[in-house]
């Protein structure tokens, strides 16, 4: 797949693989043995038919990791392909590619090229492992244990099983040289790749990789700080940081041509090639004629999204309401838990006050919950249930809805984001790398609401303090917490709030009740919604009342188009060119 820049004449190539199988059983199909006859080629289209198998079971493993596999070598032998017809020879080979593993799914290209360039081509080990440790770089993309990936040694024994040999001896090498070098034996164990019948593949990428960064300043603090503490200690000059980027042109050409032609009106068509050019608009925050039209073109999307919300499900919406949304993978880190909970405070409190003075919310959801990942697929129905109870409330639902959208992707967030008023980026402090839905809201216009967390930090620093809404825990007083143990029945015991949501939680929403959902915050709420509940719902009160001066909100919402071009991709890649890839 080719893909062009934006108005110039670089192209870039995207390949994609399709698994297919070489072999087909004739004799099994001369006897009628039709299943047997074709099971080769099932299981060859397997491999690149659904990628992320629900791998809960040994199945779905072993799926999973010949997928990861199958990706890496592909990707891997058509890179050497193409250097070989170019130069002849592997020797300049780390001089003239960079290979980027991004999280840890591909790290299988690394021991894929050092077979390659140790059993086709001949090479010693040292000189193999000098091309591939000056070619591999490394991103991790989240501080969670879960997607750090661990593989059971007798799975990629079994499968894969030169790939393994290979992993054996960088790790055997690699703790030798941690050994030599240190004289503790303890570190060595705790720094090895293999590890109680796991291999730790973000500890190959750390060994095997010349750079390691993170995807936001904090992020990329916390895994030195935390979870690569030993390996930045060893290495501290491979660490580095590059914040997120996204494909700004998407989602501001392409999805907000209101927006688009107020700013080239305001001040030019620069921005279109230069997001860092978008500063220029905060010279318009007291201008009252821009903020008016700033107001009319965030009417006019929330209008075209209502429209789609209509057609696709029924529902009409309030467009006099603030539209907050929550738009991004159900984990429990992100804490949809959160927002839902307060929603539902909201809703006892209307029940009880239904003719209380209520700025109108909207709350917009959309996500989709790993296969096997039962309490977030709970989350994902309890929020469809509280929005279909408050739509049998005439009255409530003229103050309070909740929409869940099915099916989430790119061509519904190109509606919805110019739409968005308010920008929900709530996760625990210190757990979420980055995020990139977060900017892709404030470039519309939308106002975070967030932890300090991820690029909400460096969000923060790019509009003001009086721009933004940050609430909770910052993450030492999160880690200090968790030290001195963590009760969440303490917070349920003193706050009538906090009881009466989760009593409505256990009595039934929509006829539906949630058990594991209130048991799991009771007892563990291991991302400590209940210990922000309070200021979460305190700053939502206060945005409320903000939205009530739409000329200030619309003040608040310039300054977050003007301060987000410093999370262009452009900005991005400039980094990663100059500081981990060494282009010239």
């Amino acid at each position: 797949m080719y893909v062009s820049g934006y108005d110039s004449k670089g192209v870039s190539k995207l390949r994609l693989w399709s698994a297919e199988s070489m072999s087909f059983d004739m004799n099994s199909f001369n006897t009628g043995d039709y299943a047997k006859a074709m099971g080769a080629n099932n299981i060859a289209h397997a491999i690149s038919k659904v990628l992320y198998p629900n791998d809960n079971h040994l199945e779905g493993k072993a799926l999973r990791l010949r997928q990861q596999y199958f990706m890496c070598a592909a990707s891997v032998g058509d890179i050497v392909m193409r250097h070989m017809n170019v130069y002849g020879t592997l020797e300049n080979f780390h001089e003239k590619v960079a290979i980027h593993i991004n999280d840890t799914h591909p790290t299988l290209a690394i021991p894929e090229l050092m077979r390659i360039l140790l059993d086709e081509c001949g090479y010693g080990w040292e000189q193999a492992w000098h091309i591939v440790t000056n070619t591999f770089a490394y991103t991790n993309h989240t501080v969670m244990a879960e997607a750090l990936e661990k593989w059971d040694q007798s799975l990629v024994e079994k499968i894969l099983p030169r790939i393994y040999s290979i992993i054996c001896e960088i790790n055997r090498r690699y703790c030798e040289d941690l050994f030599n070098r240190t004289q503790d034996s303890d570190r060595v164990s705790k720094m090895s790749i293999i590890q109680g019948g796991k291999i730790h593949m973000a500890y190959l990428c750390c060994a095997a990789s010349h750079s390691v960064n993170g995807v936001s300043k904090l992020h990329s603090q916390i895994i030195k700080d935390d979870v690569f503490r030993l390996q930045y200690l060893d290495r501290p000059s491979q660490f580095k940081n590059v914040t997120n980027g996204i494909a700004y042109r998407r989602w501001l050409l392409q999805s907000n041509k209101g927006l688009t032609d107020l700013l080239s009106q305001c001040i030019g068509e620069g921005f279109k090639k230069d997001a860092a050019e978008l500063i220029k608009f905060q010279v318009f925050a007291n201008d009252k004629n821009v903020l008016e039209q700033l107001g009319k073109i965030k009417k006019q999307n929330k209008q075209a999204f209502a429209e789609y919300v209509e057609k696709t499900t029924g529902t009409k919406l309030n467009l006099d309401s603030i539209f907050d949304v929550q738009v991004k993978r159900l984990h429990e880190y992100k804490r949809q838990q959160l927002n839902a909970m307060n929603i539902i405070a909201d809703y006892n409190y209307l029940l009880q006050n239904p003719d209380a003075d209520f700025v109108p919310k909207t709350y917009i959801f959309a996500s989709k919950a790993a296969p096997g990942y039962y309490i977030a697929k709970q989350i994902i129905k309890m929020i469809w249930c509280i929005g279909e109870e408050i739509k049998h409330n005439p009255k409530i639902r003229e103050k309070l809805s909740v929409v869940f959208l099915e099916d989430y992707r790119v061509t519904l967030s190109e509606i919805l984001m110019p739409a968005a008023e308010v920008s929900e980026q709530i996760s625990l402090a210190g757990t979420e790398a980055s995020g990139t839905g977060n900017m892709k809201l404030m470039l519309n216009g939308a106002l975070t609401l967030g932890t300090y967390d991820g690029a909400n930090v460096e969000i923060h620093e790019a509009v003001g303090t009086d721009n933004i809404f940050i609430f909770g825990m910052r993450t030492p007083e999160v880690n200090e917490l968790r030290m001195k143990g963590y009760h969440p029945e303490d917070y349920i015991n003193n706050s009538q709030v906090i009881r009466d949501v989760m009593a409505r939680m256990y009595n039934g929403i929509n006829g539906a009740t949630f058990e594991e959902v209130a048991n799991s915050i009771r007892n563990k709420d291991f991302y400590m919604a209940l210990a922000d509940f309070d200021s979460y719902r305190g700053t939502q009160h206060y945005i409320s009342e903000v939205y009530r001066n739409q000329l200030e909100w619309n003040k608040k919402s310039l300054y977050n188009i003007a301060g987000a071009g410093r999370f262009s991709a452009d900005r991005a890649v400039t980094d990663y060119a100059r500081d981990i890839w060494n282009l010239k």
